[in-house]
């Protein structure tokens, strides 16, 4: 079976990017493959490289307050390719009024600072299945 893919993107012009990179790092080290797209990237780049490396999630770490422009439009452009089965995660300065509509076009989780590492290694392996040629297979355990 082959290692999760995640991409992990600094969206915006958020140029603080230590909690992305701490993630990565941790997601690396639970056995899964991580490309990080590093700062300012925009919705159409994070997009691609999420098609472009067959992702299984995209992870965004926004700090900005942006997240209710950046994240519609990523939505739109992953359903605009065939990946409205990539799960979304969001972490960062994220208002807890903003929460449910987040999840409500579909971010599937949503980590505030502080959130331990091991949760959101979690989280994604009880949410995403293998995508080994096209179908969906075991989930990933660590």
């Amino acid at each position: 079976m082959r290692k999760l893919r995640i991409v992990i993107a600094k969206p915006g012009l958020d140029g603080h990017d230590r909690g992305a990179k701490v993630i990565a790092r941790a997601l690396r080290d639970a056995g899964m493959e991580v490309i990080y797209t590093g700062l300012r990237q925009t919705p159409e780049q994070i997009a691609s490289a999420a098609l472009q490396e067959d992702a299984d999630v995209v992870g965004l770490s926004i700090l900005s307050g942006a997240h209710n422009y950046i994240v519609p439009r990523l939505m739109e452009l992953l359903k605009e390719k065939g990946l409205d089965d990539v799960l979304v995660l969001i972490g960062g300065i994220i208002p807890d009024v903003d929460i449910p509509k987040l999840r409500s076009i579909g971010v599937k989780g949503v980590f505030l600072p502080g959130t331990p590492m091991q949760e959101i290694v979690t989280f994604i392996n009880s949410h995403v299945r293998d995508r080994v040629g096209g179908s969906k297979g075991p989930a990933l355990r660590t």
